[in-house]
């Protein structure tokens, strides 16, 4: 029987001042390099902790590897890897000694492997983490999660405080990582698309608290489409368009952004006498259709 690797069920969490995640649901199966895409406070952050087990969710499941994190024993504990989009570190310890500590938890802990990524990255390795700029900082949390060598591998913002070139080696080791054919399954949390267009095989797109889509990247890719339809009269009340993540009306003008598979999809719009427009599109007008200060206006379908 297949079992997802990252589940969530019904997920929410509320702080008192509405709802930050809202019955969401999530699923990534193994070895998938999933992009979780969103504007910042779109509640990405709260999901990675929910499944870390770092807060409690007030209802939902947040599960990793068939376990909620917060239950399981230490030796599931160790077959994931977290890095928060503010991780703090003891600051009187260098990367080396860092090292050191973290790998008594981690069984497959790979001394020269991070001895190769700290020169590949950059990171000093006998410098006190406080001394270290933000960056590099980062990096240091990137490198021990890294060389965990772990399952699953949580990643909150990663590449935020990177200048471009740090940004690119690490997604070139994230990608190796999976190359390797070591069965990681890696979550990457971020609000830049051009850190998901390479590495990811798939994007869930996380908006107001709930997944707006999660497909295949080359299925966003290939069948992405803005449609334009227009109306003899005014857009009849019961229109419904299969596979529109979002629609808009305005008199005799009806706007959607869909997953276009078939042009049987179309076929209501032309039944009722519409004149049909279909304009390609690429991930980031996606991801801006759907996220963005307009679409907050739009029914979703």
């Amino acid at each position: 029987m297949y079992e997802p690797v990252i589940e969530a069920r019904g997920l929410s969490k509320d702080f008192g001042q509405g709802a930050v995640l809202d019955g969401l649901d999530l699923t990534v199966a193994q070895g998938s390099f999933y992009g979780l895409l969103g504007r910042n406070g779109a509640g990405k952050t709260t999901l990675l902790r929910l499944l870390m087990g770092l807060q409690t969710p007030n209802a939902g499941e947040a599960l990793i590897l068939g376990k909620t994190i917060i239950t399981a024993g230490e030796s599931h504990r160790a077959r994931v890897a977290y890095v928060s989009q503010n991780q703090t570190l003891h600051p009187q310890l260098s990367a080396e000694e860092l090292a050191e500590y973290v790998a008594h938890f981690y069984p497959k802990w790979d001394a020269a492997y991070a001895h190769r990524l700290a020169g590949r990255l950059e990171v000093p390795w006998t410098q006190r983490w406080s001394e270290l700029s933000g960056g590099q900082q980062r990096k240091v949390g990137l490198l021990l999660a890294l060389a965990a060598r772990p399952e699953v591998l949580l990643l909150d913002e990663p590449a935020a405080g990177l200048d471009p070139v740090a940004r690119r080696e690490l997604l070139e080791e994230l990608i190796d990582l999976l190359l390797e054919g070591d069965g990681c399954t890696v979550l990457f949390s971020t609000h830049i698309l051009s850190d998901l267009e390479r590495p990811a095989d798939t994007i869930g797109v996380l908006a107001e608290g709930r997944m707006l889509l999660s497909q295949p990247t080359e299925v966003l890719q290939s069948q992405a489409r803005r449609v334009q339809a227009v109306f003899p009269g005014d857009v009849p009340d019961d229109l419904m368009l299969a596979g529109a993540w979002r629609s808009h009306r305005d008199g005799r003008v009806y706007q959607a952004i869909l997953g276009l598979e078939s042009d049987d999809q179309l076929a209501p719009l032309r039944k009722a006498g519409a004149t049909v427009d279909v304009f390609p599109m690429d991930l980031e007008e996606l991801f801006i259709e759907l996220v963005g200060k307009r679409s907050l206006s739009t029914d979703q379908v």
